[in-house]
């Protein structure tokens, strides 16, 4: 039966879900979560630091340089798994250019809605706003990146209007956006085993989709893909795209040469990459 753009529940289930593809992706976690222990080890890191009141509303900040600028990193799994510790590493090379990195964990579903999630973010980044001095970090440039899950929350951020949020805070409160592989259009995944943890209908859905929210900044934003994501993931980047790039709003769209939706990742660590090379340049160090 014809589901979504013509496609049934197994065809939705291929484009989607994705750690099967990924025949090593236990061996992956493993390799990724030692990494990140050995790097939080040895680095300049503030951990568990709590910007609200729900047990997973902590975050993670790595110092790259004093009044430096600050990359919110938003990890994925769906809104239902995932922790922090295992993307440390994503901050490495941030560091090392002077820019200070905040790693955030937040509540995970199906123990809250999908909904109450954006909410939980724009409270991390108005905590790194507020307390800034204190962080010693620069206010006005807050840049938030996200993989995946995490790049649908990326792309909530872009749609804040900050001023409403907290009227202490600037509409332009983030400086610019790096949605990785998101899910601006939520509606497939309803029909997918990925929504055993959301348990959204498509009322929900349509509701927390970025790709129907009016843009509210004029940040500039860097959409990226894996070279080698399902061909739904790079549709959905370049609606993302269509969607919100004007004349007056930067939307870069950029494919990880070779890489699928968890390589991409590795090629962002590191510090000669073009991926990383064209994230710098919009987040500044």
């Amino acid at each position: 039966m014809t589901l979504y753009r013509g496609m049934d529940a197994d065809a939705l289930e291929f484009q989607y879900e994705l750690r099967s593809k990924e025949p090593d992706f236990d061996a992956l976690a493993v390799r990724w979560m030692d990494r990140c222990a050995a790097f939080r080890e040895a680095s300049d890191v503030a951990l568990d630091q709590r910007y609200g009141p729900a047990e997973r509303e902590v975050l993670d900040l790595f110092r790259g340089s004093d009044g430096g600028p600050v990359l919110v990193y938003i990890h994925g799994g769906y809104w239902q798994r995932g922790d922090k510790a295992m993307y440390s590493f994503v901050a490495e090379p941030f560091m090392k250019a002077g820019v200070n990195v905040a790693v955030i964990n937040y509540t995970l579903t199906p123990d809250c809605r999908l909904g109450d999630i954006a909410p939980q973010v724009r409270r991390a980044i108005a905590w790194l706003w507020h307390n800034a001095a204190d962080l010693r970090i620069d206010r006005d440039k807050i840049s938030v990146m996200g993989h995946s899950a995490g790049g649908h929350l990326t792309a909530m951020m872009m749609a804040t209007d900050w001023s409403a949020f907290d009227p202490a805070m600037p509409l332009d409160t983030v400086h610019s956006g790096i949605p990785i592989s998101g899910i601006f259009e939520l509606e497939p995944l309803v029909h997918t085993s990925i929504n055993h943890g959301p348990q959204m209908d498509v009322d929900e859905a349509r509701r927390e989709s970025p790709l129907f929210m009016e843009p509210v900044t004029d940040a500039p934003q860097l959409v990226v893909a894996g070279g080698e994501e399902t061909p739904e993931f790079k549709r959905q980047s370049d609606a993302y795209c269509e969607r919100y790039r004007t004349a007056a709003r930067s939307i870069e769209r950029y494919d990880v040469p070779g890489e699928n939706h968890f390589g991409e990742l590795e090629r962002l660590a590191e510090s000669d990459s073009e991926f990383f090379q064209r994230s710098i340049a919009l987040v500044g160090g």
